[in-house]
């Protein structure tokens, strides 16, 4: 194991759906293969989900932006008219991060889509996918403050494959990117061979995002799920509770780690969620058939909904016109994901650069 000598990396991933905290799952193990010190601050959902998998880790709370989608009405114009909240949790959260890295000695900072973790005592690493906007309004002024804020971090890192093979199509690749910009390939929790267990289900159901709108999922895919033949499994994305009942023919959890969502991926033969890029990279992963809805006004989520959708990958349908009976036909004769797993070299090349 390659050794960093008291080097203490801080690692906060946006608490907005459970993706971000996700795709850490593969950094963390990274790190920690290092021989380096791991501290993990954030809050809600996505922070309880990184204390299941590392019960023994250092955690801080760490404030986000409080944003969520709206019930009803354009998203876009949500997301415009909350810029002012973002812009001051963005600079709540930059003051609190220097009494930090003093208080903890970090020698590193990691942040997934937080963009007020900068420093210049430390190098700092901002990840993400999307570096070109995808929205129907103020994409020119949403792609300036992007680039503007992701300037002043040592690094950008993008979980993807930097050539035509990619995961996020022009979301990361519609223009050359500058030299501070470096992919890492794609940051799965799905890693290595899965083991299938006994049995096989029809169908696996994985909600996520963000509240209101992870909670209208899971209602109008519960009650499709109770007339659906054939069995499966619906994984509702609450790391805050126990449930675990049957509503028809599926099994109806609260949660999965990632040691055994693993296996139930394997086990299932279309998965049907949210076209959210993390859930992309699990699929690509394990080499899946999959049924994307995404979520009503995301326009990202709707773009990589219908750019793998060109490719085979998946079948898309609407939130509003869902009907999973036809879904699940439909998925039938589609190819499916390949089976495309990174190495985590790239990322581990800049963990060790960065680290020196």
């Amino acid at each position: 194991m390659k050794r960093h000598p008291l080097k203490k990396v801080l690692l906060a991933p946006l608490d907005w759906g459970l993706g971000h905290a996700t795709r850490c799952i593969p950094v963390v193990e990274t790190l920690l293969e290092e021989g380096v010190e791991v501290v993990i601050a954030g809050e809600g959902r996505s922070l309880e989900l990184l204390r299941q998998e590392y019960p023994s880790g250092e955690f801080l709370e760490l404030p986000g932006y409080g944003i969520t989608y709206p019930k009803e009405g354009s998203l876009a114009l949500h997301m415009l008219r909350s810029i002012p909240q973002i812009l001051h949790g963005i600079q709540r959260e930059h003051r609190e991060l220097q009494p930090l890295i003093r208080k903890h000695a970090i020698d590193l900072v990691i942040s997934d889509n937080r963009f007020g973790l900068y420093s210049k005592q430390v190098p700092c690493v901002f990840m993400t996918h999307q570096i070109f906007i995808q929205a129907p309004l103020g994409r020119f002024l949403l792609e300036q403050i992007n680039k503007r804020f992701i300037a002043r971090h040592t690094e950008c890192w993008i979980p993807d494959f930097a050539g035509q093979e990619n995961l996020s199509g022009m979301l990361s690749h519609r223009k050359v990117l500058g030299a501070n910009y470096h992919f890492v390939g794609p940051l799965s929790r799905i890693q290595g061979e899965i083991k299938a267990p006994l049995t096989k289900c029809d169908y696996l159901v994985i909600l996520s995002g963000p509240e209101p709108q992870r909670t209208a999922f899971e209602q109008e895919i519960l009650l499709q799920v109770a007339e659906l033949p054939g069995t499966g499994t619906v994984v509702l994305g609450k790391t805050d509770s126990q449930e675990c009942y049957h509503i028809g023919n599926a099994e109806v959890l609260a949660h999965l780690p990632a040691s055994e969502i693993r296996q139930y991926l394997e086990n299932a033969g279309v998965i049907i969620c949210r076209s959210g890029y993390s859930s992309i990279m699990d699929l690509a992963a394990a080499g899946k058939r999959c049924v994307f809805v995404p979520t009503p006004g995301q326009t990202e989520q709707e773009y990589l909904a219908g750019y793998h959708q060109s490719k085979g990958h998946c079948i898309v349908q609407q939130q509003r016109e869902m009907d999973l009976k036809i879904a699940l036909k439909e998925a039938g004769s589609i190819p499916g994901f390949a089976g495309q797993q990174g190495s985590r070299h790239q990322l581990r090349n800049r963990i060790r650069a960065l680290l020196r």
